[in-house]
């Protein structure tokens, strides 16, 4: 991981896929945000494998998140993680939750609210995804999501979504 920025800003990545080998697909996506330009890799969760969510008939997931600092503004950064998910074979056709290689999600931007045709900060659906806010929990369990509330409460409404933390 690389050295740490001043005047920076925290960021968290939701990290994802149910594709090719996807816990390495998660893995080769941490090492890749390792190596973006002007941003250190604080923290990563463990991995947690999922059920889907919306489109049911396809592979469970693996997810992670991961907290960064970076000196990138929110749409570059989010310009880097499509770059990512790009060289790792991710096509974006328009199917929301369907299968992916890696999907990487620009969960939170400090406490920034951010609402552009091309980003939503706090990600629009983060509060009712349990599989982005069970390893979120493990990295920030005190986090507050700006417009939403404690994160140890967001977690209760999600219960019924399948979660399990995988060994290492």
């Amino acid at each position: 991981m690389s050295e740490p920025l001043e005047n920076t800003a925290r960021a968290y990545i939701g990290l994802g896929s149910n594709l090719d080998d996807p816990v390495a697909q998660v893995r080769s996506g941490v090492t890749a945000l390792t190596r973006l330009n002007r941003t250190h890799v604080e923290v990563c969760s463990s991995l947690y494998r999922t059920a889907p969510v919306g489109w049911r008939d396809q592979p469970d997931f693996v997810n992670a998140v991961c907290r960064v600092r970076t000196g990138l503004i929110p749409a570059a950064l989010m310009r880097n993680l499509l770059e990512i998910e790009r060289v790792h074979g991710r096509v974006r056709q328009g199917d929301r939750g369907g299968p992916r290689t890696l999907d990487l999600d620009l969960l939170l931007y400090d406490d920034q609210v951010i609402k552009t045709e091309e980003l939503s900060i706090p990600h629009p659906r983060l509060h009712e995804r349990a599989f982005v806010l069970y390893p979120l929990h493990e990295i920030e369990p005190d986090l507050i999501v700006p417009g939403r509330g404690a994160l140890r409460e967001l977690l209760k409404v999600c219960t019924g979504q399948r979660v399990e933390r995988l060994k290492d």
